[in-house]
């Protein structure tokens, strides 16, 4: 085939998907630009917006055709830097470590360089809250291939947990977290043995119906849940018992380290309580991928039938997944209800187990590094469009497509095992 007729199918074929995509673009945007309300003498009018609809189809049409231009020059870059360097340079580990590194270096030392910026702060805490739930949810989906749709269900077992010990029985916040982690756990195996036998889609259905009957167990019994108020006046966490509070019955951490009490001094601690519990929620997950029961996770996630032809106890595997990934989701959910204060639940919804599970394939299956990033632009940028207004949300969708569009395995794509054969790192 000659290259004038190569470039006329191509132009044809650009064209034709364009014009597919202006067509989605114009069934979407019909009722969220073309038309609107406004009040008139007799109550709400509605009014088109034709020409802002008209712009933002041509808008979508050639910005189709620009992105399918990007994306050709970009394979052809990433060939030629695969011909020009060895694999063995560009999937080394070396890099990521160095990158991990630099992460926790700033995460540190971020309430230093952001100091008397609360937004920032908190904004950084949410970040690493969703990086303990991704880690956690990455056990699951990313290590031992099992699709899990009703993740958040296990924050809030930790969540109501302490929220439930602390209010009615007294219990403190370190008291909560390994109660909250077992409990957590014990659901885990609850949800995972029912579900051995299923996989993909199904799998996916099942554990999505155990996350609403979570939720609607906490709407509906209220004697215990406290129903659709949730749970108010939720005691925050300590510093070795001292409260972090301008006063109290008895020494305070501002009266025995001699401060004067500051309201950011809370929010400064409890952004270095919940980064202490994701390093060692990623040092737990580092070290179970290199045991016996890591690599067996990787082995199900590959192939499950030559599992159970080598001996491999597949169902135990699979619950230990699961507890894992649900035990770590309560430690968060405890910090979550410490942080908050207070918890219903409207905070666990579906769309939370799709943001965690958006933030695992976002980042990479099975990468921990890549979970950090996903959740930082999954936090960052919703913040950063609220300038938009009504706009927000449909900016943060096209930020998602693009991302995926160009980095459709995550933005840390490359997966190999955790442990190979000696020699085997050279060749892959």
């Amino acid at each position: 085939m000659s290259s004038t007729v190569m470039q006329e199918t191509n132009l044809h074929f650009r064209v034709k998907d364009a014009l597919g995509a202006a067509l989605v673009a114009g069934l979407v945007g019909l009722p969220m630009l073309g038309l609107t309300t406004r009040d008139g003498n007799n109550g709400l009018e509605v009014h088109t917006r034709w020409a802002l609809l008209a712009a933002f189809i041509a808008i979508a049409f050639a910005g189709r055709i620009v992105m399918q231009l990007l994306l050709q020059r970009f394979s052809l870059f990433s060939k030629r830097r695969s011909r020009a360097r060895p694999v063995a340079q560009i999937t080394g580990n070396g890099s990521l470590v160095w990158a991990g590194a630099g992460c926790v270096a700033f995460a540190v030392l971020l309430p230093a360089l952001f100091a008397g910026n609360r937004y920032v702060v908190d904004t950084a805490t949410t970040v690493l809250i969703y990086v303990m739930l991704g880690w956690g949810l990455n056990v699951v989906v990313g290590l031992a291939g099992l699709l899990d749709l009703g993740y958040v269900a296990f924050y809030a077992v930790g969540a109501y947990t302490y929220g439930l010990l602390s209010t009615y029985f007294g219990f403190g916040f370190w008291q909560c977290l390994p109660i909250a982690g077992g409990l957590a756990a014990a659901f885990g195996m609850l949800l995972g043995y029912p579900t051995l036998r299923l996989r993909g889609d199904y799998l996916a259905i099942v554990t999505l119906g155990f996350g609403e009957i979570i939720r609607l167990i906490l709407v509906n019994w209220g004697d215990v849940t406290g129903g659709p108020n949730g749970v108010s006046s939720i005691p925050k966490p300590t510093f070795f018992g001292l409260p972090m509070q301008a006063s109290g019955d008895g020494p305070t951490f501002a009266t025995v380290f001699g401060l004067d009490y500051s309201p950011g001094q809370r929010v400064v601690f409890l952004y270095y309580l919940i980064l202490a519990l994701a390093l060692l929620t990623n040092l737990l997950v580092s070290r179970l991928r290199r045991l016996p029961v890591g690599r067996a996770w990787e082995a199900v996630r590959e192939d499950e039938i030559a599992c159970k032809a080598m001996g491999i106890n597949v169902t135990n595997v699979k619950l230990s997944a699961f507890a894992t990934g649900a035990m770590l989701a309560g430690f968060a959910g405890v910090f979550f209800a410490a942080r908050q204060g207070f918890i219903s639940p409207e905070s666990f919804t579906f769309s939370e187990s799709a943001t965690i599970l958006a933030i695992v394939v976002l980042g990479g299956m099975g990468s921990q590094l890549g979970v950090v990033l996903a959740a930082a632009l999954l936090v960052v940028l919703p913040e950063l469009g609220r300038d938009f207004s009504e706009y927000r949300m449909l900016l943060f969708a096209v930020a998602m497509v693009f991302i995926m569009v160009v980095r459709p395995g995550g933005l840390i794509s490359h997966r190999r095992a955790t442990v190979s054969a000696p020699g085997m790192e050279a060749k892959q």
